[in-house]
């Protein structure tokens, strides 16, 4: 899968699209839409489903390291809702640099903290997932894909184990994709 067909079957999806020609007046930094509502996306017009089946939510990462309290990233979630509330979606936005803050308490792993958003995408769980996408300043979009699309392409889900790796939620997660997808292929943590 290339890059613009990738970003031309995203946007197939209205929420998506919707997002991306937003995201800008969130005021977030280094805000991106991530992971499941774009691979999902992918997956379903592959598999001739409407273009939000399955999709649990839409995930925004941004990073703003300048003020790491809960009342900064509570801003800018409220600030998401009502640019966001014309869209029938559950639109989760995360700012990356607090992630460490909590993410041993809920998870039980240790998480070091992050220096961007795209450090945030490097941790997912599924090679697949680590994906994201923002409007570029020229009117198009910047991808970040370190792994390339064609996990996506051949709808095959690989543990990323290279950080805050817990095969007990790659497990849950991708029972949940597979029930969805039948079609997937899903390799089991080593």
């Amino acid at each position: 899968m290339e890059k613009a067909e990738f970003i031309r079957t995203v946007c197939e999806n209205p929420v998506n699209r919707a997002i991306l020609e937003r995201l800008p007046d969130l005021k977030a930094p280094d805000a991106w839409l991530v992971s499941g509502a774009l691979f999902q996306t992918c997956w379903n017009v592959k598999t001739g489903r409407p273009v939000a089946y399955g999709i649990k939510d839409y995930d925004i990462f941004y990073f703003g390291g300048a003020d790491l309290s809960w009342e900064a990233e509570d801003e800018v979630i409220r600030r998401a809702k009502a640019l966001f509330a014309d869209l029938d979606a559950e639109i989760e936005v995360k700012n990356q640099a607090r992630v460490h803050l909590w993410y041993e308490e809920r998870f039980g792993l240790p998480y070091a903290p992050l220096k961007s958003a795209c450090e945030g995408i490097d941790r997912f769980l599924a090679l697949a997932c680590k994906v994201g996408l923002k409007p570029d300043e020229e009117g198009g979009f910047e991808l970040y894909a370190p792994d390339g699309l064609a996990d996506i392409a051949q709808m095959l889900i690989r543990p990323n184990v290279t950080a805050n790796f817990g095969a007990r939620e790659y497990e849950r997660k991708a029972a949940r994709w597979k029930a969805a997808w039948p079609e997937l292929t899903v390799v089991p943590p080593a």
